[in-house]
């Protein structure tokens, strides 16, 4: 399977998933002088999502950040504790809010910044896509993009513009770079010098080019941008480090030829994965019992992309 061109994926395809993934190398990060493994909720989730029993529509079951998750049966493999504290990191005018999910037992000691959606970091989806991610292993981040002004589902959508107008992207971009250096900042103090890894969605996944290009591999050595929208073509040349590109062929708010662009201009080792009959925020908000399964498929894509940037090859 070669990596110039983009892999499709149908709702029955496996093929891609059956490379296993080498145990994570076992470690606990020392305490240091922050807020970083401070210790606030505990729950246990299940590495298996599991499908709800709700009428309306099938819907994944994942770990939760405030609470335990469900579906947990006899043999499934559960995974190690994970913590969730909110934070206020920076000072000054550069102060914002984020929430940091910590994985306790087998912290694998590699840190992810997650850049949310419009809907924010407070948003349940993504925090509990952010609380999957720590239970295997990381230290996950996922700051306040919109300083307590998220997109709200009720607002009208010709409005929509408007909000995103009212969103300074060089604010935007201080903030992301205020949540990198507190996390490199953390992991120094913990005797850490590993490189981050960054994932996105949709708004966030557009921001990961942005926060790509500026880096230049300074501090992260791998991402994966789920639909991202906005992109800058400029910026893809300036990228030094490898992207996992995750969309579906139904989303018009993440052209294919756009991705398949992107993959060509980074290099890299950078790959284009497309999900045949899947529109926008699939993988993170997936709408029916068809759309979990290729969820499901999209976060195990993303899960080995992570262990080898952040693990195998840092």
């Amino acid at each position: 399977m070669g990596l110039a061109s983009a892999t499709t994926i149908s709702s029955s395809s496996s093929s891609l998933l059956s490379a296993s993934l080498c145990p994570a190398r076992r470690g606990f990060l020392p305490p240091c002088h922050h807020h970083f493994f401070f210790l606030s909720t505990f729950s246990k989730c299940n590495l298996n999502w599991k499908r709800s029993s709700r009428k309306k529509r099938g819907e994944r079951v994942r770990c939760s950040a405030v609470g335990v998750g469900l579906g947990v049966g006899v043999g499934d493999e559960a995974c190690e504790l994970v913590n969730g504290v909110e934070l206020s990191i920076g000072e000054g005018d550069d102060n914002i809010q984020a929430y940091l999910f910590k994985a306790v037992k087998n912290n694998n000691g590699a840190g992810v910044l997650l850049l949310s959606d419009v809907f924010g970091f407070q948003d349940s989806a993504t925090r509990d896509f952010a609380y999957q991610v720590a239970c295997h292993g990381y230290n996950v981040l996922v700051p306040d993009l919109f300083r307590g002004d998220p997109w709200e589902k009720g607002r009208p959508k010709p409005m929509f513009e408007q909000w995103l107008a009212s969103q300074d992207p060089q604010r935007v971009a201080n903030d992301i770079a205020t949540s990198t250096k507190w996390m490199v900042d953390e992991f120094r103090a913990a005797g850490i010098s590993k490189k981050l890894g960054i994932i996105g969605f949709c708004f966030g996944g557009g921001r990961v080019i942005d926060v790509l290009a500026a880096d230049q591999g300074a501090c992260f050595s791998t991402a994966v941008s789920f639909y991202g929208t906005r992109m800058d073509p400029a910026a893809a040349s300036k990228i030094k480090v490898p992207v996992l590109f995750i969309s579906g062929d139904d989303d018009l708010l993440c052209p294919i030829g756009v991705l398949s662009k992107f993959e060509k201009i980074i290099g890299n080792g950078s790959r284009v994965v497309i999900f045949k009959g899947r529109g926008h925020a699939f993988a993170h908000r997936p709408g029916s019992t068809e759309e979990d399964a290729d969820a499901e498929q999209a976060f195990t894509l993303m899960r080995n992309w992570l262990h080898d940037g952040l693990l195998v090859n840092s």
